[in-house]
C-alpha cells in the first residue's frame, strides 16, 4: 500500500529556505505523477509543484517559479521527491501537501495542479514565514 510522509517544514524568516521532502513508499514507477500542494486557511488547496516519474519533467505555479524547485529520486518501491523553496515571501506560509497519482496520460497532458486528479496524499508539513 502507498505511503505518503512528508518532512522538512518549519519557521523561516521571509526570504529564508526551507527543503520539504516526501517520501513515497511502495510505489510502482511506472507513469507515475508526484506533486506537492499547499494549503492556507480559509483558501483552497493549490498544486505548487509536480514531477513526472523519469524527473525529467516538471511543473510550478507561476507564484513560486524560480523560486522553488522539485526533484525525485527513484529506488526500487521508494521515492523521494524534494521541494527547495527560496526566497520565501509571507504569502507563502501554509500546510504543504505531498500527493501521488499513477496515470494513463502522458505527462504533458496530465491535470497536475487539479487535486481532484490525486488519490494518495500525505499527512502535510507546516510552513510559516515570519519575522
Amino acid at each position: 500500500q502507498l505511503q505518503l510522509v512528508e518532512s522538512g517544514g518549519g519557521l523561516v524568516q521571509p526570504g529564508g529556505s526551507l527543503r520539504l521532502s516526501c517520501i513515497a513508499k511502495g510505489f510502482t514507477l511506472d507513469y507515475n505523477v508526484i506533486a506537492w500542494f499547499r494549503q492556507a486557511p480559509g483558501k483552497e488547496r493549490e498544486g505548487v509543484s509536480s514531477i513526472s516519474w523519469s524527473g525529467d519533467s516538471t511543473n510550478y505555479a507561476d507564484s513560486v517559479k524560480g523560486r522553488f524547485t522539485i526533484s525525485r529520486d527513484n529506488a526500487k518501491n521508494t521515492v523521494a521527491v524534494y521541494l527547495q523553496m527560496n526566497s520565501l515571501k509571507p504569502e507563502d506560509p501554509a500546510v504543504y501537501y505531498c500527493a501521488a497519482q499513477t496515470i494513463q496520460v502522458p505527462y504533458r497532458d496530465y491535470g497536475w495542479a487539479s487535486s481532484y486528479e490525486y488519490g494518495y496524499w500525505g499527512q502535510g508539513t507546516q510552513v510559516t514565514v515570519s519575522s
